[in-house]
């Protein structure tokens, strides 16, 4: 990407991939931003990826299980609440749900691929 660009959120369709997920996306060469909404009880199946994913919550919470405890949910979670961050590593299991209505803004270096090409069908069937 070798010039400015602007855009605004509202203008950006939002893709559904559950009836409790969607978001929608804006990407450059080296980084992408996806606001992503997530109504009460949504999972986020258990995954990782290479990208280095950092998670800011706007409005909401969602409560992480990282590492071993992703593929095998209990009580060691870590909870994200409205104003707060969660940096996860590239290659680090972890699975979410949002505990109640959540707006998170994540931010993936490299781009998602999955999420650009379509290959992220764990979101939308719960399997990687």
């Amino acid at each position: 990407m070798s010039k400015v660009s602007k855009h605004v959120w509202k203008d950006i369709p939002h893709e559904v991939m559950t009836p409790l997920l969607s978001r929608r996306l804006v990407t450059a060469d080296h980084i992408m931003v996806a606001q992503v909404f997530l109504k009460t009880g949504c999972i986020v199946p258990a995954h990782d990826h290479h990208n280095e994913q950092v998670t800011y919550i706007l409005e909401g919470c969602l409560r992480f299980w990282i590492g071993e405890h992703a593929d095998k949910p209990g009580d060691v979670y870590t909870d994200i609440h409205a104003g707060e961050v969660l940096i996860i590593p590239g290659g680090i299991r972890h699975r979410a749900e949002a505990l109640e209505e959540t707006l998170d803004l994540d931010v993936f270096n490299p781009p998602r691929q999955d999420w650009l090409d379509g290959t992220d069908a764990y979101l939308s069937s719960g399997k990687k």
